[in-house]
């Protein structure tokens, strides 16, 4: 299967190609660290509503997703959350180290300022 762009077809199964947790031994194991997208989403979707950002929480779920996805991480983001996200994540990516030297297109996307400040008071 080529994984040249992410869709709903073939996004599961590169997931499941890229996962690498140990400690996994169920589907419902691989199932839980899946939805750490869409809690990211739900925790990006707040904090653009209300203005309430749950930094720690969201650094805590892409450390996590690092750790059993590792690089495939940023194509799974890039097809699980809308555009108006990518700032957002772009801005926690850099804060962890973790943006690739090609970004893709994250390259074309500014970090956003006011997370960008409240990560540095970490």
């Amino acid at each position: 299967m080529h994984f040249e762009s992410l869709n709903e077809k073939n996004y599961l199964m590169f997931a499941i190609k890229h996962y690498d947790n140990p400690q996994s031994v169920t589907v419902d194991d691989f199932m839980e660290d899946m939805k750490k997208f869409k809690y990211l989403k739900r925790l990006l979707k707040r904090y653009l509503k209300t203005g309430i950002l749950r930094v720690n929480l969201i650094l805590n779920h892409l450390i996590i997703l690092f750790n059993v996805f590792g690089d495939a991480t940023i194509p799974l983001l890039m097809y699980k959350l809308e555009k108006e996200y990518w700032s957002l994540i772009k801005t926690f990516l850099l804060y962890l180290n973790r943006l690739p030297e090609y970004p893709g297109a994250l390259g074309e996307v500014d970090p956003d300022d006011d997370v960008l400040d409240l990560l540095k008071d970490i």
